[in-house]
Parts: C-alpha cells; structure tokens; sequence
C-alpha cells in the first residue's frame, strides 16, 4: 500500500494555505484520502450543505456553517476567516460546476489545498461505460433547461447534472418538446451510497416520476424525430450556415452561404466578444455564439420587434446567457458602451457614420466585416478599401427554381463584403 505523504508537504505553497476545499461523495468520509480528513478533523470552521456536513460529522471538531442565501455571503464570511484553517465541503469535484470557482474567483490558488473526488459526471459515465470527452456534460443545476439546446443533436450523449427529483420530468418533457421523444434516458440516484439506483426508460414516453432520489443525474441517447414533427426542431448540423427556417424572423436575414462566409471572415478565437450591428434576426451573433462556448456577443438592433425576436432565438439555440441585446441606433448606441469587441459585423444600414464608430471602438487587431447590398454602400466600402486595405470581395449566389414548366437558375442579390483588420495602436478611421 502506499504511503500518502502529502499531509507532511512543506512547500511554500502548502505552508501559505489556509482554506481547504474537499469534494465528498455519497460514501462519505469512506471516499476522503487521509490528508482530507486531517484537515477536516482540524478545521476552524466547516462550510458545506446539510447532506455535506451530516456525511462528514464524525471528524468534523470545529463549528458548522451551512451555506447562506445568497451563497456569497458565506464566501465573505469566509474571507474573513482568512488564515485560520477553514474546510469547504462541496459534491464530488469543487471545480466541475462547483463551489470551487466561485471561491478562486475571490481566494489566490496558492492560498487553497483541494482534494476533489470523482464528479457526478465521473460516477455517471463510469456506471454506464461511458467515455466522458464523448459525452455532453450539462448542468441545469440553478440553471435553465436551455443548457441543453447546444447538445441537442441526434445520436449525441449527454449526461445532464439534475437540480433535484423534478428535474428528470422536467428534462423529459423539453426533450419531448423539442422532438426527443425516442431517445432513451437513463436516471441514475445517489450514485455510491446506499440508496444507489439506476432507472432505464428505452423512449422518454416511458418515463414514470416515482419516488425519484433527489440526488440524481440525468444520461440521454438522444434519437430525433422526423422534424416535421416539431415546430422547434432545428438541424443538427455543427456549421454555420443553418437554414434560414430555424431563426425566428421578418425577413431581415442573411442567406445561409452569406453567414457561413461572413463567420469565416470574423475568424473567431477562443474568449473573443462579437458587435453584430443591425443584428435583424440576430443569425450572426447566434451563429457566432454556437461555435465555440468561450464566445460572446452583443446584437444591436434599433427595432423593439426584432430586439424580441433576437432574445427568442437566443432561447431556442441555449446562448441566451451569452448574447446581449441592445436596443438602439447607431453609432449612439455602441458609443454608449464601455466594452471592446474583438470582431464587428455590420449587415444593415452601412454608412460612414457606422463604420467610422465601429473601427473606432473595435479592439487593437481586431476585425471588421461589412457586407453591402446596394449601390450606394457599395460605392462607400470600395472607397475605405482603397484608403484603408483589407479585402473586398462580391458573392454571387444562384438556386436551383421552377422556371415555368422546366427548371432554372434563380440569383439572389449579390453581396460586396470589405473586411478590414484593425493595426495595433490604430484608433479610427477617417472621415
């Protein structure tokens, strides 16, 4: 057997931290290495929930906080307890939708010791023999059921993180909604402990509520219904590009070859914030949203109609918490806020007021793409390509269409696009 020594570990590192976050599980103290129930035994004071704190009761010798509401009350108390030896009781890993990033948000890492036990993830994909880099790992854990929208594809994994025994009908019931009714669910309860259980329904019409653990989690096979079926059923495509029929809208959209080109112009990177001006449906801002969840974005639309129906659409792809409308005119609105974007789209409405406002707020290399229609934007964007470089381009599609009774090519209105890249130390363009 081998010996853990880490309880006699005399970096700077350990000697300087005072607050130690342990995960425990259903197995209780069972589950804690050693080291974790020194600290506990030792321990000041003991923050965790109810089911945490009765699970490590035995060791525990100094006083018992359960967490406050709001949450961050208990995470200021703790501050203040800096330098005494305080023990945070969290479910499984602190840093897997945890307590634990919240408390690094406020605690230097250098200050902790943490000593995670295998997620509900973990525990959930092991029961079932599942690899966890090829399951979708989603918490509706204080969150909406929208979390789910980005995972919802056909033949994907998800395990879902519950917030208790409703949620599994909860969870049922959307993926019913949403045309999900043939996968199958798996409810996995109080996985480790005594009252472990497993439930499986082949098809979420056979789901029944009773008695369900309220600790519990969530596996989906998901199987899609013929999306004739559903009104809120969308594609299952990854690309940008998605049919125009999945956007709630009036008209005021680009094409789905034009969006696929324009977010391989805005050339997105990890954390990156997106200016969609002139959102109209918001397709963009969404699209952009959907390809990666380190992104954000920013729609800014001067109709109250279209602001709503942007926020609808961020609802049903599950990016809500992600996008910000605002509602306003141009270039007041984007001079009203304080932030800066890494990329801009400007799609409707491209004058020289807008462009001008919209290279002066882009951050330092960052990317402006501006798509034209008519003659007189037109006309605008070549003259800030021959002042300013970057790229111009035209685009030109045709679809196949009923021409009388034979077939035809029909166009659609070609689109001129400049994208320009913005130099460091570079402020705005000129007038």
């Amino acid at each position: 057997m081998l010996k853990d020594n880490s309880a006699t570990d005399t970096t700077a590192s350990a000697r300087s931290a005072w607050l130690t976050i342990i995960g425990i599980n259903e197995d209780g103290l069972e589950g804690l290495r050693p080291t974790a129930r020194h600290a506990l035994s030792a321990a000041r004071v003991v923050f965790g929930g109810k089911r945490h704190l009765s699970l490590a009761a035995p060791l525990i010798q100094g006083d018992r906080e359960t967490w406050q509401s709001p949450i961050e009350r208990s995470i200021q108390h703790i501050r203040q307890l800096a330098g005494q030896p305080i023990v945070v009781l969290a479910s499984g890993d602190p840093f897997l939708y945890g307590i634990g990033s919240s408390l690094a948000r406020v605690i230097p890492a250098a200050e902790m010791n943490v000593f995670p036990a295998p997620s509900a993830f973990s525990l959930g994909c092991a029961k079932l023999g599942w690899a966890q880099q090829d399951t979708a790992l989603v918490s509706v854990c204080g969150r909406p059921l929208s979390q789910l929208d980005q995972a919802l594809k056909h033949g994907a994994r998800i395990m879902v993180l519950s917030a208790g025994s409703d949620s599994p009908r909860q969870i049922a019931q959307y993926l019913c909604q949403h045309g999900y009714q043939c996968s199958s669910m798996k409810v996995l309860e109080a996985l480790g402990g005594a009252d472990e259980r497993a439930r499986h329904y082949a098809t979420l019409d056979d789901f029944d509520e009773i008695n369900i653990h309220p600790l519990n989690i969530v596996a989906l096979e998901l199987s899609k219904m013929d999306e004739a079926n559903t009104e809120t059923a969308g594609s299952d495509s990854l690309a940008p590009g998605r049919p125009r029929a999945e956007f709630f809208h009036d008209g005021q959209i680009s094409r789905e070859e034009i969006r696929a080109i324009v977010q391989a112009r805005l050339a997105p990177q990890q954390g990156d914030c997106l200016w969609d001006i002139g959102a109209g449906s918001g397709a963009v801002a969404l699209e952009w949203l959907l390809l990666d969840k380190s992104l954000r974005a920013v729609a800014v639309e001067c109709h109250s109609e279209r602001c709503l129906r942007i926020e609808a659409n961020a609802r049903r792809f599950g990016v809500a918490d992600r996008l910000e409308v605002v509602e306003g005119n141009v270039p007041a609105a984007i001079n009203a806020m304080t932030s800066l974007p890494n990329a801009i789209f400007v799609g409707g409405g491209a004058s020289a007021e807008v462009i001008n406002a919209a290279a002066a707020r882009l951050a330092p290399a960052g990317r402006l793409v501006v798509n034209s229609v008519t003659l007189e934007s037109e006309a605008l964007i070549m003259e800030y390509y021959r002042d300013q470089g970057g790229s111009l381009s035209r685009f030109s599609i045709e679809h196949c269409a009923p021409l009388g009774a034979l077939t035809g090519w029909q166009p659609a209105r070609s689109i001129m696009q400049w994208c320009w890249r913005k130099p460091d130390g570079h402020t705005e363009l000129p007038a």
